[in-house]
Order: C-alpha cells, then structure tokens, then sequence
C-alpha cells in the first residue's frame, strides 16, 4: 500500500481547467442577463432546451427540511465538468466537481473542490453499488439509467454530508465555444511556454506579451501544468489572468450583438436545473453587488494506492470540518457526522 500526502494547497483536481470553465459559464448566464428584455428572452430559450429535471421529492434535496428561496436564504449548487467521449449519454465523467455556496445576507460565496479520486461508497448505481472513485457516479448513473448527474449530485451530498440545492453541468467544447463566440480573450503573457491542443494535439508556442487567444489557444493556456515553467507561471496565476480577461470581456458593449450565439452555445453545452427566473434572481442578488465576497475551502488528505488504484483518502477530521462550515453557512441543523467516504481497505 503505497501513500502520499497531500496538504489542502494541494488537494485539487488533476483536470483543473474546468473549474475555471465553470466560473466563466456562471459570470456568462448571470451577467448577460443585465443587457435587458432582449437577452434576457434569448436565454430563458437555452435555459430551457439546458433544463433538466432531477425528479426530487417536493423538487428539493433530501436533506432540506423545506425549499429554500434564492433571494432569502443560502443556497448551494454543484459545478460539474464533463468530458463527453464517444457517447454524448453513455459514456462521460465528471472529470471535476466544485460546489459553490451562496450567502444573500452576507453577498459571500464559498467555493469548495471535491476531489475526483476520493473512495467513497456509491449507492443506488444497481450491480454497480460499492466502492468506486466518487466522479464514477456519472458514469453508473447513466448506464443503469438512475442518472448521470442525479446519482453524481447525491453522491457528493452524501460526501460533505450537505444538502445540495441545484447544479450545472459544462463540457469542454462549451469552453472553447463561448471563447470564440467572445471574439476570444486578449491576455498578457508573462512566460514562453507550449501545450498541446486538446482537440488535434498539435503544440501550441505561447510567447512573452499581450496575445490573443482564440477559444482551444485559450484552453491550452489555462490547462499547462507539467511543463518546467508551471514552476515560476502558475495555472493558478494564468487561469486567474484568463479569468479575468474573460469577464472584461463578457461584460463589453459588443457582447449584446453575440447574445443570440452565446444562447445557442450555452443550450448545447450546458445542462442546469436553474430556471431563467433563478438565474435572474442570482444575477440580481450577487453580479450586483458591490460587496461581494469569495472564500475557498480545501479537503486535506492523501492519495493511496489499493489494489493498483490511486485513491483520495480524505483526512476524516479535516473533512468533518469542512462539512460542519458548510452547514453552517448553508443553514442546516447540527448532527452527527456522516458520509460515505471510505479510507480503511
């Protein structure tokens, strides 16, 4: 049984990338809405073709005692990252998970990664309920027909041992595609480096200075992570640049006369529960606020090797911990501490 530590810096997922996707996609749903009456039409259309109903009881979580309202209480949404393969229903993964919770008293959102190794006990996933790597739940959940994205939700509800309110789901080509529909993004490049593309693995040279990515440059750029210079030029310093450039640009003039193709893109790509009014109501509350205010909490634990598979083990206190914040801030009675997570053999 082979172990390695990883602090909590260091406890994040391998394909990080979509992370930085999914922040992008949200600041897109909520800020093109604030353009008015006609972007606000042409979203409730990719809204609804995006829409995807869990069939939950009462439409809530099991673990809600009654629905909560986006512009009173706190709320959470799971973020996933979804690589297709060569079936659209069969054969994806949620490559990364992120839940992020929303405070409208406070105007704070706390954003915290699950890590896609972590071993856990799947459940409801029929011959394949045991234990498996958490991000396997979308898999089991669409071959046995419970779910993809159901069975992904509960399972990492039962992970933090919170409730999760609502989700949204994004692939790679939603990425590239919203970049390019962007006109790209303009950023200034601090180091040389290449990557490969995704797409045709041809490399891909990025020098010194202000450049223009188009939408697989701009996904090659934030994905470089094994190269020397990662050392000195971080992911986290480029996916913050690219960020940043991206909402600038998002939010420019010219964005209203692309809202029509954004829509189009977002319909294709994107799958979510929100309806056009929640997603209103969210851009309302938070995109509005000038006091608004981001924090980032980490699961701590080891990567371990059981049977030539690498797992995340969760540190089961650091975990307990997390969990308790997040109910905390999530309005959620105090019990006992429970999850699915398991670390022994």
């Amino acid at each position: 049984m082979e172990r390695k530590s990883r602090s909590a810096k260091k406890a994040k997922p391998k394909n990080k990338v979509m992370k930085i996707t999914l922040l992008v996609i949200i600041i897109l749903l909520l800020s093109v809405t604030s353009y008015g009456t006609y972007a606000f039409v042409k979203f409730k259309n990719a809204y609804d073709s995006s829409k995807v109903d869990l069939n939950r009881e009462g439409n809530k979580s099991d673990l809600r005692e009654e629905d909560v309202s986006f512009t009173k209480d706190p709320i959470s949404i799971l973020l996933l990252g979804i690589e297709n393969y060569s079936s659209k229903t069969k054969d994806g993964r949620a490559d990364t998970q992120m839940v992020i919770t929303l405070d409208p008293d406070t105007s704070e959102i706390n954003l915290i990664t699950v890590p896609r190794d972590a071993r856990v006990k799947i459940e409801n996933a029929g011959e394949y309920t045991g234990i498996h790597k958490i991000n396997a739940a979308y898999n089991y959940g669409s071959i046995t027909d419970y779910g993809a994205i159901k069975l992904q939700l509960e399972t990492v509800e039962k992970f933090l041992n919170i409730p999760i309110d609502n989700f949204i789901a994004v692939n790679f080509d939603g990425f590239r595609d919203i970049v390019d529909a962007l006109g790209g993004v303009t950023i200034d490049v601090k180091e040389d480096f290449w990557e490969d593309n995704f797409y045709d693995r041809k490399r891909i040279e990025f020098h010194k200075g202000e450049a223009h990515l188009n939408g697989e440059e701009a996904l090659a750029f934030v994905r470089m992570r094994k190269r020397a210079v990662n050392a000195s030029y971080s992911r986290e310093e480029r996916q913050r640049q690219f960020l940043t450039a991206t909402i600038n640009q998002a939010k420019s003039t010219n964005t209203i006369f692309k809202i029509g193709q954004i829509a189009d893109i977002l319909g294709k790509n994107v799958e979510t529960d929100l309806n056009s009014n929640e997603i209103y109501a969210l851009q309302k509350q938070y995109l509005s606020s000038k006091n608004i205010s981001t924090k980032t909490l980490e699961i701590q634990g080891e990567d371990q090797y059981i049977n030539d598979v690498s797992y995340f083990m969760p540190d089961m206190e650091n975990l307990e911990k997390v969990s308790m914040e997040l109910r905390k801030i999530l309005k959620v009675k105090e019990g006992n501490f429970k999850t699915n997570a398991v670390i022994e053999r």
